[in-house]
């Protein structure tokens, strides 16, 4: 079953996704290094549910998880249904940190774990991916869940989503200058040479002249090749 499919099925299911991946300890075992270490990256993101550090080495201690046992208690996998060792552990881990993004996202402030739901739904459900990544930008007030969503877009190949993305909800004052140079690749990557141009002129209005001083050299020659490429 493909991803998406089996992801699916398990938030409609009653309970959690969350447990995806998620340790069960037994009550008389004794409790590992890791253990130790998950709990406390678990305080840090109900602290900060946008740590990027502690999500990704909480994330890698899930999918590490599920990759050691991916077949128990799965409720998704169909009789008959036997993917190969490799495709069960990539799948199981997906899924684990699916879970753990899921279960954060639901934290009013949590814009980065919408940000990774996003970048994994992205190939199977573009318009689901795109919704969350929307709703990701609307809870960041620096932008720079804006800047993660148009450059993962802009990675898929889809710079037109990217400028649609970015130019809905682009605040140039308050977001970080990052979003300003993803839209002016953007606009390169979707043929719109002139578009970019304006991008950067209206990058110049952030109140951080040396922040966008520092990109404006290497946005100038983006636009340069461009327009020589068009021009021919």
């Amino acid at each position: 079953m493909a991803l998406m499919p089996r992801l699916r099925q398990l938030i409609r299911r009653p309970f959690s996704a969350s447990t995806v991946g998620a340790r069960r300890p037994s009550p008389s075992a004794p409790r590992r290094g890791d253990e130790v270490h998950e709990d406390a990256l678990r305080a840090m993101l109900l602290d900060d549910p946008n740590n990027e550090s502690a999500f990704s080495a909480l994330a890698e201690i899930v999918r590490r998880r599920a990759q050691e046992d991916p077949h128990p208690d799965d409720p998704l996998r169909e009789t008959g249904e036997e993917p190969s060792a490799a495709e069960a552990r990539q799948q199981a881990a997906d899924l684990a940190v699916w879970a753990l993004a899921e279960e954060l996202a639901g934290h009013p402030r949590g814009w980065y774990p919408l940000v990774e739901l996003g970048r994994l739904s992205l190939a199977d459900d573009p318009e689901g991916a795109v919704r969350r990544l929307t709703t990701a930008a609307e809870r960041d007030p620096q932008g720079r869940a804006l800047a993660e969503g148009i450059g993962i877009l802009r990675e898929a190949g889809l710079p037109v989503e990217a400028l649609g993305l970015g130019l809905g909800h682009w605040r140039v004052r308050d977001h970080t200058p990052d979003v300003g140079r993803h839209l002016v690749y953007a606009a390169i990557e979707a043929g719109r040479v002139f578009e970019a141009r304006q991008h950067l002129e209206s990058l110049g209005m952030h109140p951080d002249a040396a922040a966008v001083e520092a990109l404006r050299d290497e946005l100038e020659q983006a636009i340069a090749v461009a327009e020589r490429r068009t021009s021919n």
